[in-house]
């Protein structure tokens, strides 16, 4: 039975060439949807990540090239779906996961993730049959993160830390090469950051409850 689209969040990452989006071409796309509490609604086997062709002449960022070597290797190699077909590759995981495209705008599900605004832009230029199936509103736990250490109260959720991230995807496994910088990695860490926030910052006692957590308690 497909699922409602308006109870669902499209969690999505990317790795980009450069960080002037203006040139920048996508490396690698990530995508898990979950419902509103943050639960699977599809098995693991169907989260979706994949690196993007690149041509041998293609620039890369020296940060994109030094930090994720393997990575670009993958986008170079043969065989690597193109642009092209990684939209078709997004759209049909959606519809093998919730079903039809809805018509209405309210009943479709949410992009999420972390300055999910520059994956938006990216998928607005590469992806548009991915992003048609989407509702114009997003779901950004960067806000909730500047609310977070605005307040004080606690400590940065750390993404550098597995085992955070860990505790905070309980019942999930993470990939396992899990590091910065991979787009299905990153999509998980955004899970379970709104996680985080959820537990300690939408809390009557949660001024008390981050304190315990800076002291480790």
């Amino acid at each position: 039975m497909p699922v409602p689209h308006g109870t669902c969040l499209i969690w999505f990452d990317t790795e980009y060439t450069s960080l002037e989006l203006e040139q920048a071409r996508l490396a690698q796309v990530a995508m898990i949807v979950t419902d509103f509490e943050g639960r699977r609604v599809a098995p693991p086997e169907l989260d979706f990540v994949t690196p993007v062709r690149l041509s041998a002449r293609a620039p890369v960022s020296d940060f994109l090239a030094r930090e994720c070597p393997a990575l670009v290797a993958r986008c170079r190699a043969a065989g690597t779906p193109n642009v092209a077909a990684v939209d078709e590759l997004l759209a049909a995981r959606l519809e093998q996961i919730l079903g039809p495209a809805s018509a209405r705008m309210t009943d479709r599900p949410l992009l999420a993730g972390n300055s999910i605004h520059h994956d938006w832009w990216l998928a607005r230029r590469y992806l548009p049959r991915f992003l048609a199936r989407l509702h114009y509103r997003q779901l950004d736990v960067s806000t909730m993160k500047i609310l977070w250490l605005n307040a004080g109260v606690g400590p940065e959720f750390k993404k550098e830390d597995p085992a955070l991230v860990q505790r905070y995807l309980p019942g999930w496994s993470l990939p396992a090469q899990a590091s910065r910088h991979d787009a299905l990695y990153d999509v998980l860490c955004s899970i379970a950051e709104l996680n985080y926030y959820r537990q300690h910052l939408w809390r009557a006692d949660a001024a008390a409850d981050a304190v315990r957590l800076a002291e480790g308690r």
